[in-house]
C-alpha cells in the first residue's frame, strides 16, 4: 500500500537523502510546497518571497514502514525547534513542515509533534498543514547526495545527518 509524505526540513538535500536509505521508502522527490508561485525555480524560492518550503515528497510501503515512523525520524534528523532555519540556511524556505494529505496523517502528525515536544528543551515550532500543490524541484536537486557525497555542503552537513540516521535507526536502514 503506497502513501505520500510531504515533509520540509531544513535543505531538501539532506532531507532526501536520509529518507532514501530508509527500508519501505520507494521514492523520494526534492521539491517546493506552500508558496504562492506555480512552479517556482530554485533562483525564485531561495528569495523567500514565494512563500515555499523546499520539501521532499516521500513514497512509502506502508506495510513496510508507517507514517508515523517517518515522522519519528524526520524529527530526529533536523531541528524542529529553530523558527526558519536548520543551522547556517536561514529563511522561510528553510521552515520546518509537514504537509498532511488525509485527517488521519494530520492527527499522526501532532500526536508525533506532541510527544517530540517533551524530548527538545525548546518549543517545537514545526508547522502542520494540509499538502499544497507539490511542484517537483530542478533535476540537478534530485538525489543529489548521492551524486555529489564530496561537494562541501554534502560533505559537512548532508553526511552527518546521514550518519546519525543510520545510527538511531539501523534497523530501518536499507542494506
Amino acid at each position: 500500500m503506497t502513501e505520500i509524505a510531504v515533509l520540509g526540513g531544513g535543505c531538501f538535500w539532506c532531507t532526501e537523502a536520509v529518507f532514501q536509505q530508509i527500508r519501505g521508502v520507494l521514492k523520494v522527490e526534492s521539491g517546493y510546497a506552500g508558496g504562492a508561485t506555480d512552479h517556482p525555480t530554485y533562483e525564485q524560492i531561495c528569495t523567500g518571497r514565494t512563500g515555499h518550503a523546499e520539501v521532499v515528497r516521500v513514497s512509502f510501503d506502508a506495510e513496510q514502514i508507517s507514517y508515523r515512523e517517518l515522522l519519528e525520524i524526520f524529527f530526529t534528523i533536523h531541528d524542529p525547534t529553530t523558527l526558519n532555519r536548520q543551522g547556517n540556511d536561514v529563511g522561510t524556505q528553510y521552515r520546518s513542515v509537514i504537509y498532511f494529505y488525509n485527517q488521519q496523517q494530520e492527527a499522526i502528525a501532532c500526536e508525533v509533534k506532541a510527544q517530540m515536544a517533551a524530548v527538545w528543551e525548546d518549543p517545537v515550532v514545526t508547522e502542520i498543514a494540509e499538502a499544497p500543490q507539490f511542484f517537483i524541484a530542478e533535476n540537478y536537486h534530485q538525489n543529489y547526495f548521492r551524486q555529489h557525497p564530496q561537494q562541501g555542503y554534502c560533505a559537512v552537513v548532508v553526511a552527518p545527518k546521514v550518519a546519525k540516521a543510520r545510527k538511531l535507526f539501523a534497523s530501518k536502514i536499507l542494506n
